[in-house]
């Protein structure tokens, strides 16, 4: 029996059922894989076709872009599994024989790891496919590049921040 007041015991079950308010944003972030799907399908069909004509640089740009899109995609899954799964309930579909392995073991520092990992592989495609359009664009100008780089390296010096973090931390939960 709880020595709680039945007002702190109510209001401590709505700060819990509270959660729920999250759900609708992830929901939100289906509809998100849903607009990404049609943006992929789009570039996918617009250059399907032109396959035979493309010369191998413009194809690679064309296979980076379809590769970003795919890492954005999964960017969203990944926050939308672990979150929903870390802060609001957990997903009760285990006899489901492809579930992904990491569902349901992900905790909040390894999404920021994921998080961080799949906006440095993003950030680090883009870069790459400026750097080849170096030649077909005219209008590309160093500074701009300038600040790619300076923007990229930032989130990979963020990446090692937090993993260098999450490392102390877990050496001084050890002790």
């Amino acid at each position: 029996m709880s020595t709680k007041p039945e007002i702190e015991i109510r209001f401590e079950r709505g700060l819990f059922a509270s959660r729920w308010l999250m759900a609708p944003m992830y929901l939100g972030l289906v509809v998100a894989l849903g607009m990404l799907t049609l943006v992929f399908l789009r570039q996918l069909i617009y250059y399907v076709p032109q396959a035979m004509s493309m010369d191998p640089e413009q194809a690679i740009l064309v296979i980076l872009t379809l590769i970003d899109l795919t890492l954005a995609g999964n960017l969203l899954l990944i926050v939308l599994f672990s979150g929903y799964e870390n802060f609001v309930s957990k997903l009760d579909i285990s006899d489901t024989v492809d579930r992904p392995t990491w569902m349901g073991t992900v905790d909040f520092a390894d999404l920021k790891m994921k998080l961080i990992a799949s906006i440095v592989a993003i950030s680090g495609i883009f870069l790459l496919k400026q750097f080849m359009e170096i030649g077909n664009k005219s209008t590309l100008d160093a500074s701009y590049l300038m600040w790619l780089v300076i923007i990229h390296l930032t989130f990979v010096c963020s990446g090692v921040l937090l993993a260098l973090m999450d490392w102390i931390a877990a050496k001084s939960k050890k002790r």
